[in-house]
């Protein structure tokens, strides 16, 4: 697992639309494994990806390492329930703000009220960058991606 985005695939990300994702938005750059995992905040709603659900907590993982480097501080991901059963994984930066949650959505709940998966401190790395990848790397990188699915 890569000590810095907490993954084993180094272009597992972007999941939809890849090159779309690469050229459009702004990417955090692994310093570590040189993963690229988006980080763009929508301007209208003032989100980015992690603050969504997930349908599992390997895909969450994928997106934990941009909530910890927004707040500066190491998020947890969160195992969420709906009355019907359904389940989803969320990153909270901590209890707080998982209560806030739960209490502004009746129908959710979280049984253990504890992450099942958080990096347990923050961490800044010297090598991370954020920025627009150039249409080089773009290609380099979707060509990395591809082999990886290949092997």
């Amino acid at each position: 697992m890569c000590e810095e985005c907490y993954v084993e695939k180094s272009r597992i990300t972007p999941l939809l639309n890849p090159e779309d994702c690469l050229k459009n938005h702004t990417q955090y750059i692994c310093g570590i494994c040189g993963r690229c995992i988006c980080i763009e905040r929508d301007p209208k709603r003032n989100l980015q990806r992690w603050n969504f659900p997930f349908k599992t907590q390997e895909i969450a993982k994928l997106y934990l390492r941009t909530a910890d480097y927004t707040t500066k501080r190491a998020c947890g991901i969160y195992e969420i329930r709906n009355e019907k059963g359904r389940v989803s994984y969320k990153i909270f930066t901590d209890n707080e703000e998982l209560e806030l949650y739960l209490k502004k959505n009746k129908g959710k709940m979280c049984e253990n009220v504890t992450p099942v998966f958080t990096r347990g401190e923050y961490q800044e790395y010297d090598n991370t960058q954020v920025r627009k990848l150039t249409s080089g790397e773009i290609r380099r990188y979707m060509d990395e991606q591809t082999e990886g699915i290949r092997n």
